[in-house]
């Protein structure tokens, strides 16, 4: 890719996240590095290149619509990396990385939606592996501080040993308008969505001479370390997880993992229960799902000064086959929009510019970048430590 225009392409720049990424490379590029944004209003692509300041004046701006399959694979063709903030992925997400995979263009995304990445992998993954693109899912808070958390975790602990962890996650922060309407749309597949996951599983298998398990089990209760009551979670975190731990030999003979959100005391853990069924419910009737999408656009965010107010903490409970223990933490700021917008960034960062191992096809944060990212990460403010007893 050595002869590519660009180094990193931004689609959806005009978007509330995509903005936030924007900012984020102009304050963080690299001397000499070459970048574009693209998306399919100039105008709406101008106001942002003028946020910028008039270092990034002359900053390219590339036509890209994900109704233009054409458009995209010219931008695919263009750059050694793209990344993408258009959602849900599920309705727009395919054709970009169609265009990646078939032109060995190295692709990022911050998608939570577990249907869609089950559906690249069954589409594009060998294609990708072929023409060399890595496409990596999840580069935002999902599932980025749970898969690198669980690694790092995993370097901390003897090789060859039987590990299991637990993780918590808490956050004091606004969903943004995007995640919240993949969300739904989340809701409203878990059918089909279920259906893919199965389909994907029979096809990857395990990995020989080795056993991974976990994701959610159990139910709802109190633990201390977590710092309240907590409840299995059923996300995209912990499949991210578990398929790093499938692809790397380093979490061990015998890994599991299962993940949990830390909800405070017992009345909340009662009601977001409730307020969960109903939204189930809801989300699979047509008129009632039309009315949830329209609670929270996507573009919608908080102002600056509630961003800088927000944080998230993931906590790591690890045990190991002789009786070990160790605790650990991923923690950060705002997570929906300001740590999202930068793990995006430097993952971007990463593909294009570290010296990281070698594989190709659909590949997991931790398996694509892993202790390369990590580092940016930590230079940039996300805090990785071991905590004390």
């Amino acid at each position: 890719m050595a002869d590519r225009r660009f180094d990193i392409v931004l689609f959806g720049a005009t978007g509330f996240t995509g903005a936030l990424t924007a900012e984020y490379l102009a304050r963080n590029a690299p001397a000499g590095m070459s970048w574009a944004l693209a998306g399919r209003n100039a105008a709406k692509l101008e106001d942002v290149r003028r946020r910028l300041g008039d270092a990034w004046a002359e900053l390219p701006l590339l036509h890209a619509d994900s109704g233009d399959p054409a458009s995209l694979r010219a931008v695919a063709e263009a750059t050694k990396v793209v990344i993408t903030t258009v959602g849900p992925y599920i309705r727009y997400g395919e054709p970009l990385v169609a265009a990646c995979a078939a032109t060995g263009t190295d692709y990022v995304d911050l998608t939570g939606e577990p249907e869609f990445v089950d559906r690249m992998w069954l589409s594009y993954h060998e294609q990708a592996e072929r023409t060399g693109a890595r496409i990596v899912h999840s580069c935002g808070f999902d599932s980025i501080p749970y898969d690198l958390g669980v690694q790092f975790t995993v370097e901390q602990l003897p090789e060859d040993m039987a590990i299991s962890i637990d993780g918590f996650m808490r956050t004091k922060a606004s969903i943004s308008g995007g995640t919240y309407q993949s969300t739904i749309e989340i809701l409203s597949r878990l059918r089909s969505g279920w259906k893919v996951a199965q389909e994907r599983r029979r096809l990857e298998g395990d990995p020989a001479g080795r056993r991974v398990r976990g994701g959610v089990s159990g139910g709802p209760h109190p633990d201390e370390f977590a710092g309240g009551w907590v409840v299995p979670f059923p996300t995209l975190d912990p499949a991210t997880v578990l398929r790093s731990a499938r692809a790397l030999d380093r979490y061990g003979p015998d890994f599991s993992y299962n993940h949990y959100a830390v909800v405070g005391p017992l009345p909340m853990l009662v009601g977001l229960s409730a307020a969960a069924g109903v939204a189930v419910v809801l989300a699979q009737i047509p008129p009632a799902r039309d009315l949830l999408l329209k609670v929270k656009g996507s573009g919608e965010g908080p102002s600056e000064e509630q961003r800088a107010k927000s944080w998230f903490s993931i906590r790591f409970a690890a045990h190991t086959g002789d009786g070990a223990e160790l605790r650990t933490e991923v923690r950060g700021g705002d997570p929906g929009y300001t740590e999202t917008s930068k793990m995006l960034a430097e993952s971007a960062l990463c593909l294009a510019h570290d010296e990281l191992p070698e594989g190709a096809g659909q590949l997991t944060p931790a398996v694509a970048m892993g202790p390369a990212l990590r580092r940016r990460l930590v230079a940039a403010g996300i805090e990785f430590k071991v905590l004390d007893g």
